[in-house]
């Protein structure tokens, strides 16, 4: 980790601890925040987040340049030698390339996976896992950039990928064995089985139309891979990323937060706000074999967690904690925070925060990422246009409870 990020961090830190003091003072006098106190505070949350953002940023800057000068390190050690070789060792994204600049004379360019893919893999790559990917692979830059706007996808749901769209039967899990009980000698024993359901994933087509300058395309100071893939991933990853939250199930994915179950109801005449009595609650609503599970995590927007930020549990604790390094996720009550802008805001009746084991909610992806040209489409303005096609789905599979969400009281 660079210095200059570690100072990041830590004046990031001195942020909140600026912050607490404010509401420290506040709590030990026994009164709300002053308008310049709040005025303080907000100003405080506001320096988190935008370094929070600065430090996210240059974490990820740093982690590319390792991983190029590692996958140039690979080429060279076992690049092969002779023409057959030399042939072989090209650039892998030559013909992307040439396709995007209207060489190839082919309209349709299908980008698939080199192997197996893991969304949550390609957020968290070491020197023997996924070294190749940024400098050389198309498709996992477009993934990367789908997640970076879905707190669904970074949160770490189980992902499926196939190489055709029809569709897929999941087991689900309705409700689990009883516990066992003693029996007699050669008595009977008692049934005692799980209940199952199915879940069907579709693949439902999400898609956009995007126009790009001749004059970019054919600057070859222009690095026209990232620009798509950067483009291509945020739009396609808001689009199918606000369904894996709300989705209705009907005709579209069936979001998370419209699968997850009731966890805790806030009280009356707060406006939906949680307290931390709330949030304790709803973490222990959901039971120890979820909770300890490595995806298990809460999920809100931005103001909502601006907000939790002030409470306090039992103890005197805050129950919001920054990362305690550089580029780690928040916690709150121990456990990773993830936001996303389409998870509803604090409102009565509103299912504001979501926590459990999002390794239980499937996301199913087509395998082929499909992309087409046309130099026809908007021909009286000289640009191309390029049209994008993902297919995909999600759906819980254990409804017993491995995911639920707070809802404030009705007014």
């Amino acid at each position: 980790m660079s210095t200059f990020i570690q100072q990041l961090h830590e004046k990031r830190m001195r942020a909140w601890e600026g912050a607490k003091e404010i509401l420290d003072r506040a709590a030990a006098e026994g009164r709300d925040l002053t308008a310049e106190e709040d005025a303080a505070y907000l100003r405080a949350n506001e320096d988190i987040n935008s370094l929070d953002e600065r430090i996210t940023t240059m974490v990820e800057a740093q982690r590319k340049a390792k991983e190029a000068e590692a996958a140039f390190a690979e080429l060279i050690r076992t690049a092969p030698t002779g023409p057959a070789g030399e042939e072989r060792g090209k650039e892998r994204g030559a013909e992307l390339r040439a396709w995007l600049k209207g060489e190839t004379g082919k309209r349709a360019f299908d980008v698939r996976p080199d192997g197996p893919v893991d969304y949550r893999a390609t957020m968290q790559k070491t020197s023997t896992h996924g070294i190749e990917t940024v400098p050389t692979s198309f498709y996992n830059r477009l993934i990367e950039h789908m997640i970076e706007v879905s707190g669904v996808l970074m949160a770490g749901p189980t992902v499926l990928t196939t190489a055709g769209g029809e569709d897929l039967q999941i087991p689900k899990t309705t409700a689990h064995s009883s516990s066992a009980s003693i029996v007699a000698e050669a008595g009977t024993l008692s049934q005692n089985e799980p209940t199952f359901g199915q879940v069907t994933l579709n693949s439902y087509k999400y898609g956009f139309l995007m126009k790009i300058s001749h004059e970019l395309i054919n600057d070859t100071a222009v690095d026209l891979e990232g620009y798509l893939s950067r483009q291509a991933g945020r739009a396609l990853g808001n689009g199918f990323g606000a369904h894996l939250v709300t989705g209705t199930g009907t005709s579209q994915p069936n979001g998370v937060l419209t699968a997850a179950t009731s966890g805790k109801t806030g009280a009356t005449g707060v406006g939906g706000a949680p307290s931390a009595d709330d949030l304790i609650d709803l973490f222990y609503s959901v039971i120890a074999p979820y909770r300890n599970s490595a995806s298990c995590g809460w999920l809100m927007r931005d103001a909502t967690v601006a907000s939790i930020r002030k409470l306090k549990d039992s103890n005197g604790v805050y129950i919001w904690q920054p990362g305690l390094l550089a580029g780690a996720p928040d916690t709150i009550l121990g456990k990773p925070l993830h936001t996303d802008p389409n998870v509803p805001a604090v409102a009565t009746s509103a299912k504001s925060v979501l926590f459990g084991d999002f390794s239980q909610y499937f996301v199913r992806q087509v395998e082929t990422l499909r992309f087409e040209r046309s130099d026809d489409f908007a021909f009286d303005s000289d640009v191309v246009t390029y049209r994008a096609i993902l297919r995909g789905d999600g759906d819980l599979v254990d409804t017993t409870g491995a995911i639920k969400y707070f809802t404030g009281a009705a007014s």
